[in-house]
């Protein structure tokens, strides 16, 4: 392998709650190839091994070296990047995450928040492109976020900008992951989806009765990816549960631009595979909902351009600009 070209690709790696996905990504964002491994969530190290398989796998089949690695990982980080304070989904708890790799990968190291590499590839090659203040919501199992300010991604004085899934929308109400009762990711998320749909399927069978006879086992066996293809094969229940996660989803958007005034809202996460189905509710609930409506622009909301590949490439972007002199 050749010494790294400074215009060569970089490797980005995405961990969320089940796998570690990465990508060798080049510098206009065309990923090359991939690897993935599963997240051993309930240890840190193991973790960790898996980050480095992944990284491994793609510089060795590399044809040149790659100029950086970015791993963007589902927790909050402190202001330096080097630790992850709290991950809701995974083991981490004030981890020295950055100095613990780079003491295995010894290439050059950008470690950061997931929801923050996907906003930046979003303002870099997707969907918000050219804006002024985006702000990108990620949709999954819960809901993360990024900022990117006048082209710079905001990251907060602490380093945990973006996490407006746990901001509080129903006081007293479902328990969150992080300790908080009522976060907006309990009401318009895929794990707010699911839940949604087992508690009425529990307790009204007849109600759904739709869904049930998609599933054998029961309430218990619905997932996000069932309640997804009834509501798309027009099932009366589905598309309301649908409908009810882009309401939530809209209230916050509405909340946000209350405080942030953005002229772009990227959704992106698995959730957004839902498309209009959801972001059609979460409009109408925004145009409903925006402080001083009628008198003000409110943001425009878009699907993200880069699918499940977004926050790869972001990682992939970020380690190019603090390794490559600009």
């Amino acid at each position: 392998m050749t010494r790294p070209d400074p215009a060569g690709p970089a490797v980005g790696v995405d961990i969320g709650g089940t796998k570690v996905a990465g990508g060798l990504v080049t510098a206009d964002g065309a990923v090359l190839r991939t690897a993935r491994r599963g997240t051993p969530g309930g240890s840190p190290v193991e973790t960790e091994d898996a980050i480095v398989a992944v990284v491994e796998e793609l510089t060795g089949a590399a044809d040149e070296a790659p100029v950086g690695v970015g791993v963007g990982a589902a927790g909050w980080f402190d202001r330096s990047g080097d630790t992850v304070l709290f991950s809701p989904h995974l083991a981490w708890r004030n981890t020295a995450l950055r100095r613990d790799l780079g003491r295995r990968l010894e290439l050059p190291l950008w470690v950061g928040n997931d929801a923050d590499a996907a906003a930046w590839a979003e303002y870099r090659f997707g969907a918000a492109r050219g804006a002024q203040l985006a702000l990108v919501i990620t949709l999954g199992t819960g809901i993360g976020g990024g900022i990117v300010l006048d082209g710079r991604l905001q990251r907060g004085a602490h380093g945990v900008a973006g996490e407006w899934g746990h901001m509080r929308v129903v006081p007293d109400g479902r328990l969150c992951a992080c300790g908080n009762r009522g976060c907006w990711e309990q009401y318009a998320s895929g794990t707010a989806l699911v839940q949604t749909a087992r508690e009425i399927a529990h307790n009204s069978p007849a109600v759904a009765a739709g869904l049930l006879e998609r599933v054998p086992g029961g309430a218990a066996e619905l997932t996000g990816e069932v309640v997804a293809q009834a509501a798309a094969e027009g099932d009366a229940l589905a598309r309301e549960l649908v409908a009810e996660v882009g309401h939530w989803l809209g209230q916050g958007i509405a909340d946000l631009s209350a405080v942030l005034d953005p002229d772009v809202v990227v959704i992106g996460g698995g959730v957004s595979a839902l498309g209009e189905a959801v972001l059609g509710p979460a409009r109408e609930r925004l145009q409903r909902a925006l402080p001083g409506r009628g008198f003000r622009p409110g943001p425009e909301v878009v699907a993200a351009a880069l699918g499940p590949q977004a926050g790869l490439v972001g990682a992939a972007d970020l380690a190019r600009s603090e390794t490559v002199p600009g």
